[in-house]
């Protein structure tokens, strides 16, 4: 049976949907940056989303390639990521989404080295026939956070978010939002297939001890 990250790694990928501290290694991803509004159509976001599983894919059917990767394992490809943030602006604000930057991630699996995955880069490029060159590997050490799963539509999260704030303040935590430690959202569901109020997203912010 593949590899499942979601499930074998529940504390990152299925939080309950009350607020809750976590402590996350440094992981290599997929990443594109980007920015604006992420709904227009033919966006920057939507753009990468193609770029992203354009790689995802070529390094998860390397098996029936000519590289085989060392150490390779069956898996399912992880769950869409963001990371999200606005200049000059702590948290988010969801009223001004032309103002967002983002890096739009896949998880790679840990026996992804920079060799095969420069090596994925250039095979997408000539079995799609498409320029690849704003995908990056991208590692990032997240640390300490306070996430949340939060169930419904994406611009209903301000309510997560504030419930998130209350348990930061209640444990004696507050947000530690920089210039390198942003908002992060984990895309659990398929939005072309389920009910906005059935959307399930993991909504993790940085944090530090007050």
């Amino acid at each position: 049976m593949a590899f499942d990250y979601k499930k074998e790694y529940k504390e990152f990928y299925m939080p309950k949907n009350k607020p809750s501290v976590v402590l996350v290694p440094f992981m290599n991803y997929i990443a594109v940056r980007g920015k604006g509004n992420p709904n227009i159509e033919g966006s920057e976001y939507k753009e990468s989303i193609g770029l992203l599983y354009g790689v995802a894919f070529t390094i998860k059917m390397s098996k029936k390639g000519n590289r085989q990767i060392e150490g390779y394992f069956d898996y399912v490809v992880p769950p869409l990521e963001g990371f999200w943030w606005q200049n000059n602006i702590k948290g988010i604000d969801y009223t001004h989404k032309e103002d967002f930057n983002f890096i739009s991630v896949i998880r790679l699996p840990d026996f992804v080295t920079k060799a095969d995955f420069d090596w994925a880069i250039k095979e997408a490029e000539e079995k799609k026939q498409k320029d690849f060159s704003k995908v990056e590997f991208f590692t990032y050490n997240e640390g300490l956070c306070v996430q949340c799963m939060h169930i419904g539509p994406y611009d209903d999260e301000p309510r997560t978010v504030k419930l998130m704030s209350e348990f930061m303040a209640e444990e004696g935590y507050e947000l530690d939002i920089t210039d390198e430690r942003f908002h992060h959202e984990i895309y659990l569901s398929d939005v072309r297939r389920t009910a906005p109020e059935r959307i399930k997203t993991v909504i993790r912010h940085p944090v530090k001890k007050s």
